[in-house]
């Protein structure tokens, strides 16, 4: 076959090609309007055809349709960029990707390559990944405006984000940045790249994505300033995030104060102080601890954090010797309520729970055991389940212990053994019988105790109402 034929046999399949995919176009628009109640568009009429946004796919307009300005444009939808960090409102990732494009009006290949990339995006609203990336591949190897190759190529790094291929983002992403460096979505795609290597744990190269958003921010001179301020503001908190996860503690608290100083509507001030102090914990700063949970307290009363803070802001008043102040705290927490805005009622029990334990815990074995009694006292009426109680009446049983009360801890020692037949196979574990064969040990050696004390008290001249109320 001499190189003529060769073109021509080509050129009869991309022609082909084209026709197959502008009849599937036809069929799926008229399945539509007879199967689910909608009606769409055909590719060459002139009413525009839009998408949903949350797929984040570019709408786009026929040229050959357009008859005032003969031109294309596309414009991306909000994307959501990762809901567990974003504090920016949702038109964050939006931005005019494609500039305006002349095409020679009724040009039937201009239309062709319009019909097939919107049958692309059609694919991937669908989520038929494999047939949408196929179209973009075609209509990246067409003869086509570079306006709609960078479309294309957008398009298909946003996919394979959508669909979770994190390593085939990262190359398509690559690939766009290169080709198209000052593009109003440079930054933008860098917030992406940003966020994916997080995800695969490059926390290093994200950095590096998130820096670079600031710096194209700043090199492109464009008229959407607003916009441009929020990506910048996004990586600086993503900035701050990652240093926070990977537990740099020192570094995420510089940022974290960055951001504090910032008069930002799009700041999530709560969260943001809520992970100062977290940092500020780890890193022992305990007056800092105090400090900012003081602040936060009064300032965010409601949140779904106040448990965990006020358990850190205990723990920092522990370290710092004043305990008293520590345990009212501690009080505090057991004898709230939780708040109809915090919608994790396991999370709030379990903070209850683990900051009467600790804290009482700490002050029992420091020896004041007043404050330990009186959290410990509290803490048990949080959960009135056996397994729940048991083990808190034995801890106050070994207070009444060291305050010579051997009586009241005897006492407590017979409601735990009592109450050992409420604890069915399923609830039973080797620590609560730890639990139960201690508490029926402590009761006979305090009941051998005060009768050896009795029998002393009998030879030091007491009177046998004495001795035997003792020895009871």
């Amino acid at each position: 076959m001499n190189a003529v034929s060769k073109n021509n046999w080509v050129a009869r399949l991309g022609g082909v090609a084209t026709a197959l995919i502008l009849l599937c176009c036809k069929q799926a628009s008229a399945s539509e309007a007879k199967g689910y109640g909608e009606t769409h568009a055909d590719p060459h009429a002139a009413k525009p055809t839009t998408h949903s946004a949350a797929n984040g796919v570019a709408s786009a307009r026929n040229p050959a349709a357009d008859t005032d300005a003969n031109k294309v444009a596309a414009v991306p939808s909000p994307v959501e960029i990762n809901p567990a960090f974003r504090d920016a409102s949702d038109d964050l990732v939006s931005t005019n990707i494609v500039e305006k494009h002349a095409v020679v009006p009724g040009s039937s290949k201009q239309a062709d390559l319009d019909a097939m990339l919107e049958w692309a995006r059609r694919m991937k609203r669908e989520k038929n990944f494999d047939a949408a990336e196929k179209s973009f591949v075609m209509v990246l190897g067409a003869n086509a405006p570079e306006i709609m190759h960078r479309t294309a190529l957008l398009e298909m790094g946003l996919m394979a984000q959508e669909n979770q291929q994190h390593i085939r983002a990262q190359q398509v992403f690559t690939q766009y940045l290169e080709r198209y460096p000052d593009d109003p979505s440079a930054a933008e795609v860098y917030l992406r790249q940003g966020l994916l290597y997080r995800q695969m744990g490059a926390p290093t190269m994200a950095l590096s994505k998130f820096y670079a958003v600031m710096t194209t921010s700043l090199r492109l001179k464009l008229d959407r300033l607003e916009y441009y301020q929020r990506l910048v503001l996004q990586a600086q908190t993503e900035i701050a995030d990652t240093y926070y996860l990977q537990g740099k503690f020192s570094e995420a608290g510089e940022y974290l104060g960055r951001l504090l100083k910032l008069d930002s509507p799009q700041l999530n001030k709560s969260q943001i102080i809520f992970k100062m102090i977290r940092s500020l914990s780890c890193m022992n700063k305990h007056t800092e601890v105090v400090a900012q949970s003081e602040f936060f307290l009064a300032k965010y009363p409601e949140t779904a954090e106040i448990a965990e803070v006020r358990f850190l802001l205990a723990d920092s008043l522990k370290k710092l010797g004043r305990a008293r102040e520590a345990t009212q705290q501690v009080l505090v927490l057991l004898e709230s309520q939780q708040t109809t805005s915090t919608n994790k009622p396991g999370n709030w029990i379990y903070w209850q729970q683990r900051t009467g334990n600790e804290i009482a815990n700490q002050l029992y074995k420091e020896g004041d055991y007043l404050n330990a009694l009186e959290i410990y006292q509290n803490l048990a009426k949080i959960n009135d389940a056996a397994s729940w109680q048991i083990p808190v009446w034995y801890q106050m049983g070994m207070v009444y212990e060291r305050l010579m009360q051997p009586t009241k801890a005897s006492e407590l020692y017979s409601k735990i053994i009592a109450r050992e037949k409420e604890l069915d196979s399923a609830k039973r574990t080797l620590s609560l019988d730890a639990v139960l064969d201690m508490a029926r040990w402590r009761k006979d050696n305090l009941k051998w105790q005060l009768k050896t004390e009795a029998i002393n008290a009998a030879f030091h001249g007491a009177s046998p109402a004495d001795v035997a109320l003792s020895a009871k």
